[in-house]
């Protein structure tokens, strides 16, 4: 491996340790070092969508990387795929005209001038059919496919929510990627709420209201991500009230995303949580064991990589936060199989990650999972352990035991002894219920997701 090309790789690992895995995959994976100028570095992008990125949102990150690495300042200079040697192709007529990452501040939406935030298809990362369904997403799937097909004649507005890295964004990204696939003139626009609010800070500090709100009210869809960050934020939510309001008198699709259901969203105005109850709530759930695997085959068949089914198996059964540690996993053992040049196995999977499976769920253990579950529910150990039927103490005595048997290798009988001296048919008659309750009860759901957090946490 040339001296450059392992620099930049040391250079991305620090990187990656710095951003969201989403913005690393999209906007430095499909980069590469080629040489060096003086003392430039030369690395090649894709298009010029990913060089005006890089320059304008990344290069501080970049710089501070390539010192971090070589200890000395080295600047960088960015060409095109095929283009190194060559005279350079001529910029775009416009900045506007940039595609920015889902973490970079929107640009104005021209008609068929931009994909609105969107990131760019190059590899078909964000679309419908890179989507992977299973019984956790099979709902918000439909549904946000029956939107792409007809915005604003299906559900109007969408709203998804779900734990962190289960397929939100990607699920958002699609709607826009596919609406502007069928209608290039449509003007779509997606950004985060964190976003919205700092366009709008900026809007008012300059004395450019008029200016923010001829940016998305003439929109056509108006995609939202992470919609609860504007809880506790007055003006921000008014303002976005209105802007909901113009849209849906206009008959515009609005589709908003959540870490939670509308009512549980504190500090959110009434008249904004109505609204979002107004139209189609969905969720995504933790994807069961079969997803994960189908998860992980697909991402493999992404990086071109042949992975064993036992490896597939032993990451989707030790990972059980969200989908993004799964991919960043496997990611980690096709690059440590790449760097030494081993094939990878489940013997290598098992070393590779042996800090980020085994050591992970270290902190599960029966004695712990009681303490959270009687916590969560303002109940005693001792009423999980003891043999009253009341539901406010029988459903999360099942959940205790669910959480048990899915997250510590402890056997049914001796779960069953932790829990007072339960029969092991209890405890599989509870982990049944509660695996079969998690697909339809949203409240439990988000009560496991949780106590699960709390565990994780330490």
């Amino acid at each position: 491996m040339k001296s450059q090309e392992t620099l930049w790789n040391n250079c991305l690992e620090h990187i990656k340790t710095k951003i969201h895995f989403d913005n690393f995959s999209t906007w430095f994976a499909p980069t590469q070092a080629l040489g060096w100028e003086s003392e430039t570095l030369i690395i090649e992008v894709p298009n010029h969508f990913y060089k005006k990125c890089l320059e304008d949102n990344y290069s501080e990150l970049i710089l501070s990387s390539l010192k971090e690495v070589t200890g000395k300042s080295a600047p960088v200079k960015y060409v095109l795929e095929g283009q190194y040697g060559e005279a350079p192709a001529s910029e775009p007529e416009s900045d506007e005209k940039t595609i920015v990452s889902s973490e970079d501040k929107p640009s104005p939406v021209e008609a068929g001038e931009n994909r609105g935030n969107l990131v760019p298809s190059v590899d078909g990362k964000f679309t419908f059919s890179n989507f992977v369904v299973g019984s956790s997403n099979q709902f918000a799937h439909a549904a946000a496919q029956a939107v792409a097909k007809s915005p604003a004649m299906a559900y109007n507005p969408l709203f998804i929510y779900s734990g962190v890295g289960l397929g939100k964004t990607h699920l958002l990204q699609a709607i826009g990627g596919a609406i502007l696939k069928e209608n290039q003139s449509s003007r779509v626009q997606y950004l985060t709420a964190e976003e919205f609010t700092v366009d709008l800070i900026e809007s008012l500090r300059n004395d450019r209201m008029p200016a923010f709100r001829s940016k998305y009210r003439p929109l056509d869809v108006l995609l939202v991500d992470d919609i609860q960050f504007i809880a506790g934020k007055e003006r921000t939510q008014e303002e976005f009230f209105f802007t909901f309001n113009a849209l849906y008198e206009s008959h515009k699709q609005v589709v908003l995303s959540s870490d939670r259901y509308p009512k549980d969203m504190h500090d959110i105005e009434e008249r904004l949580r109505s609204r979002f109850e107004s139209g189609l709530i969905t969720d995504i759930k933790l994807p069961d064991l079969e997803t994960k695997v189908a998860i992980l085959e697909r991402k493999a068949e992404f990086h071109k990589k042949s992975i064993p089914h036992d490896v597939n198996l032993f990451i989707a059964n030790n990972i059980k936060t969200n989908i993004r540690e799964l991919e960043g996993l496997l990611l980690r053992i096709i690059a440590y199989a790449s760097f030494t040049h081993k094939e990878i196995n489940l013997e290598l999977a098992k070393e590779v990650l042996k800090d980020f499976t085994y050591d992970k769920n270290r902190h599960f253990t029966v004695p712990k999972i009681l303490k959270k579950v009687a916590s969560h529910f303002h109940l005693k150990v001792a009423d999980l352990k003891s043999n009253k039927r009341t539901r406010n103490i029988s459903l999360p005595r099942q959940i205790a035991m669910y959480l048990s048997r899915e997250y510590t290798p402890t056997s049914l009988p001796e779960i069953g002894k932790q829990f007072g001296g339960k029969d092991h048919t209890t405890v599989l008659y509870s982990y049944r219920q509660i695996a079969n309750l998690i697909k339809e009860n949203n409240d439990i759901s988000h009560s496991i997701e949780s106590i699960i957090k709390q565990i994780e946490r330490g």
